[in-house]
């Protein structure tokens, strides 16, 4: 008899000890929506063909990194009424006031409104598109259309393919204002001073890349010069100066690289029209994230915006600092001051060094990662999975930070910056994430986990 009252004492107990934990699980589930139960395929199928097809158009990094930015924000609009937690970032985008919003009552499924949302966006954020990127890109949207109308009832497919329409066509209107239309490819007027930029071999292009990209709205950023970097030595050609002694080290490096470098150097080079440009990597790796950890479409699409958000505004920072002190490459004072024969690993990009893009928009997407993910190791597959040539391993990392750190001292590797370039850049695109991160909420009640253990 004691014993069996003990164990029922102990049951209740149980039973009691169990009541709210279901009811925290309850409360969690109700405040779930449908987007944050919804698997991410949509949103990273859709970014990978999108990286496909910038690859295929050979776009420079900076237009990239704006049609990557502004298809991010568009795919986030598109899913985040399907997630309670997450809010709209109108009102919090540089000049955008507002994104149409769904009936609430109205049931909508969200991978049907993301994919129309993000169909209508590529197709209106190019200005051409080649008809196979274009076929590739109508053939996606009818290949989930067909599977997300069998899904749900006809007048729940409709609603939802025409609430994607009307955010892609308010992110396309937004997009449109932000001064492409009129600084895409200005005229260049070459400054004649000392140590500024000349074109580099081979081909001494005397056109350098997008002269006026800083002057485009960032869409956090106040202005392009807003994460201004510390700035570079003073140039000089005096043999026991810092600026000769910082060419002499991209000189030096690049006499004795090592196989380990060359295998960095050419992992990160991230050439247009070889791939999908640097900011693309970054996009690919939230690609993978998703794709690894199994992200809920609303928290995929989430981290899409992110690092959308920090390399649209990381090349417009870079590129308002490179046209600002317009200094000449490492192999044109090399070549001057050391060896005039000498050239870099990889071919010098035809626009002013300082400073990296690629640096920037590394310290500034790696950042934006850990504020989400917190201190999180992975493994890059971008190569295999997009099947670049020639193939390159999969790197691992054991950090989003060591991955940034990597991709800018690829550049000294690859001969085309100096160290101070790449070191400062990473220091602008941090500070570019973290007025992201002061600026933007994109979900309600939790922060971001900055420097955080997973």
């Amino acid at each position: 008899m004691l014993k069996r009252s003990l164990g029922l004492i102990l049951t209740i107990g149980l039973m009691l000890g169990a009541a709210p934990a279901r009811a925290n699980e309850g409360r969690e589930r109700a405040r779930q929506g449908s987007a944050d139960r919804d698997a991410s395929t949509v949103a990273s199928t859709w970014f990978d063909t999108l990286y496909d097809v910038i690859k295929s158009e050979a776009t420079s990094p900076p237009p990239a990194s704006r049609i990557y930015g502004i298809s991010a924000v568009a795919l986030y609009e598109a899913v985040a009424p399907g997630a309670p937690h997450h809010r709209s970032l109108a009102g919090q985008l540089n000049g955008l006031d507002r994104v149409p919003k769904p009936t609430p009552r109205w049931k909508h499924h969200w991978p049907a409104v993301a994919n129309a949302a993000l169909a209508r966006t590529i197709r209106g954020i190019f200005p051409s598109l080649k008809p196979e990127n274009l076929a590739a890109v109508n053939a996606l949207e009818s290949e989930f259309a067909a599977q997300f109308h069998a899904e749900v009832d006809e007048d729940v497919y409709r609603r939802s393919v025409a609430q994607g329409q009307a955010v892609a066509d308010a992110i396309l209107a937004w997009a449109a204002t932000d001064g492409y239309s009129t600084d895409n490819n200005c005229p260049y007027h070459p400054v004649q001073v000392d140590g500024a930029w000349q074109p580099t071999p081979p081909g001494f292009n005397p056109n350098p890349l997008q002269p006026c990209w800083g002057r485009i709205r960032p869409m956090v950023l106040k202005f392009g010069g807003e994460c201004p970097p510390p700035g570079h030595p003073a140039f000089s050609n005096d043999a026991g100066s810092a600026f000769s002694a910082a060419a002499q080290e991209v000189y030096d490096t690049g006499l004795s690289l090592t196989d380990e470098q060359k295998t960095i150097a050419g992992y990160w080079a991230d050439g247009a029209g070889t791939t999908g440009t640097p900011p693309g990597h970054w996009i690919a790796i939230v690609g993978q994230i998703a794709r690894t950890d199994r992200l809920s479409l609303s928290d995929a699409a989430e981290a899409f915006a992110r690092v959308g958000i920090a390399v649209h505004d990381a090349f417009i920072q870079c590129w308002f600092t490179k046209y600002a002190t317009n200094l000449e490459r490492p192999v044109t004072y090399i070549r001057d001051a050391f060896d005039a024969s000498w050239l870099p690993y990889i071919t010098t990009p035809p626009f002013p060094t300082y400073t990296s893009g690629h640096s920037t928009q590394s310290g500034a997407a790696a950042s934006v990662l850990t504020a989400m993910f917190g201190i999180k190791a992975f493994t890059d597959t971008l190569h295999a999975d997009h099947h670049l040539t020639p193939p390159r391993e999969p790197r691992s990392f054991s950090s989003f930070d060591e991955a940034a750190a990597e991709a800018a001292v690829s550049r000294l590797y690859g001969g085309i910056h100096y160290s101070f370039d790449n070191n400062d850049g990473l220091g602008c695109g941090k500070c570019i994430a973290q007025a992201i991160s002061r600026r933007v909420r994109f979900q309600d009640g939790r922060g971001d986990r900055d420097d955080k253990e997973e």
